[in-house]
């Protein structure tokens, strides 16, 4: 496991769950949001983000939180290892609500409130990005160790396994 993606609803705990892994095997973390979004909540043009995803991909080992369905089959061809946290929407969404005021690293400032537009994109993930998701891995898992996880519980006890697992 040297190219990881870690892929989901928002609201799942990608970011929580990459922490995580990092700790665990000492690979360098990217959080597609911190590319994506400036300080001030605007974004970074297209150019730019696929520019600077193109410079991680050519590295020899990453992890890669996001989703960003634009750009995933590019992450899919060069990743070894992929992580689908393929939860419930009432999870994501009380996930997304339980993080409203915490500082992040993985988001440039603090979320106040529960966005509207950001609860719509929870609410449609399911209908919208999902059958992409599962249409893309379908594609691309032969030659990639890929790990669903349908519930927190089974993402913390691929933490408990012995290191090899890992």
């Amino acid at each position: 496991m040297q190219k990881v993606i870690i892929i989901g609803s928002p609201g799942a705990g990608k970011s929580t769950f990459a922490r995580k892994l990092r700790e665990k095997t000492g690979l360098p973390l990217y959080y597609l949001d911190l590319i994506w979004h400036r300080p001030d909540q605007t974004n970074i043009s297209r150019e730019e983000f696929d520019t600077r995803l193109k410079e991680i991909l050519a590295e020899d080992r990453w992890i890669i939180d996001g989703n960003y369905l634009r750009t995933l089959e590019m992450r899919l061809k060069a990743c070894d290892t992929i992580f689908l946290l393929d939860y419930p929407m009432d999870v994501c969404l009380q996930g997304a609500e339980e993080r409203i005021g915490t500082k992040r690293e993985d988001l440039p400032w603090v979320e106040h409130e529960f966005d509207g537009e950001f609860r719509q994109e929870i609410l449609d993930f399911p209908k919208d990005q999902r059958p992409r998701i599962c249409e893309l891995l379908e594609q691309y898992h032969k030659g990639r160790k890929v790990h669903v996880f349908r519930c927190r519980e089974e993402a913390d006890t691929y933490f408990s396994g012995k290191p090899e697992d890992t």
